[in-house]
């Protein structure tokens, strides 16, 4: 899954990068709409259990940064996720996470 955000100068940080807690954001977002192209279906009542982030280059602002996320595995109850946050050819963070599937209604 591709989800795409286009950081503004409100996203910044003191540096004029993009402030990592938007980055993290993204990724957060990100996991779930892996999670709901995985199970095809919505992910109300889901949770992150894990995130792990590392940032690795700082994003521009005005340019599109996109969070890039693959399946590692599916159990009954979890999904483990892995992706990179990148715009174009730059990468900004790696990031691996693990979210608990919705419990059924």
């Amino acid at each position: 899954v591709r989800l795409r955000m286009l950081p503004e100068r409100r996203h910044s940080n003191l540096l004029d990068a993009v402030h990592g807690g938007i980055t993290l954001s993204l990724i957060d977002v990100s996991l779930f709409a892996c999670m709901r192209h995985a199970i095809d279906g919505d992910a109300a009542g889901s949770v992150t259990l894990d995130l792990s982030t590392q940032f690795i280059g700082a994003g521009i602002i005005g340019k599109p940064l996109d969070a890039v996320v693959e399946v590692l595995r599916e159990t009954r109850r979890l999904l483990f996720l892995r992706g990179t946050a990148v715009q174009d050819d730059h990468l900004v963070a790696a990031f691996n996470g693990t979210v608990r599937k919705p419990s059924a209604r």
